[in-house]
């Protein structure tokens, strides 16, 4: 598994990363046994996966508590990031509500700190971004968290964040069949910015798993929201078709190709796939490994195009 450096100034991570927003609850269909859910995050560290994204609104806590567990036998070899997002559905971007919410997840997750702690969304409420950005950066020099990041922001409010201590990285949606925030990512790049992108198979679109016939199971989340999550799903379904012989050729899954092109584009320091199955994981892993040359690239830009 190759490793990148976050930014400029945040720790070497693994090109691919376990996400944990399935292990959080019933949002995925019915739920998994929580020794199966960590089952799968140690499954993700012995295939050389060596960070795990989780957040407080994931199953409200549910999987920050499955993540500690998971690496409590192996915390110093893990890099372990989490999020507060604003109310209502999180605990709120006001100073004092990022301190307490950073405190719960630290309880949660049963660590004396946190190596990436995140903002998972921009706040709507009128709270100046400066002020939760300033509570941000006294964690870390409590010692509370050792690296800070925002996630789903734009350039003007990581502009703003800037102004009063570095951004080590961003959170953003991006794949193959989601490429709008290529250039934000960009120039993340060239701030010392790591990305860590979300999404990268594009909710299970880019495995080939999915057709125009997918029923998801009760309770799936992309069942009830399938016309809008998917867009041109007849165009998207014919990408994958395309990018089906370029996966072949090298010998690799459709997945593997989607979290290897992601990790290869400019800016991208790693892919966060997730899953509570322990064999998709071992999967999503090799990806780490996938070496695309420039004419691969091409080929498979002209398939996205296409």
């Amino acid at each position: 598994m190759r490793v990148r450096k976050l930014g400029s100034q945040g720790p070497e991570i693994s090109v691919v990363g376990y996400g944990s927003w399935e292990a959080g609850g019933t949002a995925w269909g019915p739920n998994e046994s929580e020794e199966s859910v960590i089952a799968a995050i140690r499954a993700a560290l012995d295939a050389g996966i060596d960070w795990v994204d989780t957040a407080e609104v994931y199953g409200d806590g549910t999987s920050e508590n499955l993540v500690g567990r998971a690496v409590a036998d192996r915390r110093a070899e893990v890099t372990v990031a989490t999020k507060v997002a604003p109310v209502s559905e999180g605990s709120g971007f006001r100073p004092e509500q990022v301190r307490s919410a950073c405190d719960g997840s630290l309880r949660r997750l049963g660590v004396d700190h946190i190596d990436l702690y995140q903002l998972h969304w921009p706040d709507e409420t009128g709270i100046p971004v400066e002020d939760t950005w300033g509570a941000m950066a006294e964690l870390q020099d409590a010692g509370k968290v050792r690296f800070i990041g925002v996630s789903n922001f734009d350039r003007e409010l990581i502009e703003r964040c800037l102004e009063i201590r570095h951004v080590d990285s961003l959170q953003p949606e991006f794949s193959m069949l989601d490429r709008a925030r290529a250039d934000l990512i960009r120039w993340c790049g060239e701030q010392g910015v790591g990305v860590v992108s979300y999404g990268p198979l594009a909710y299970g679109l880019l495995t080939g798993a999915i057709d125009r016939g997918t029923r998801f199971a009760a309770g799936d989340w992309r069942g009830e929201e399938k016309d809008g999550l998917f867009g041109d799903l007849d165009g998207s379904l014919a990408v994958v078709d395309r990018l089906g012989p370029i996966a072949e050729r090298l010998g690799c899954t459709l997945a593997e190709l989607a979290l290897g092109w992601n990790v290869h584009q400019p800016g991208v320091t790693s892919a966060i796939a997730g899953s509570r199955n322990a064999e998709h994981v071992r999967t999503n892993a090799r990806a780490g490994d996938l070496e695309l040359d420039q004419q691969t690239l091409q080929e498979i830009d002209a398939a996205l195009e296409n």
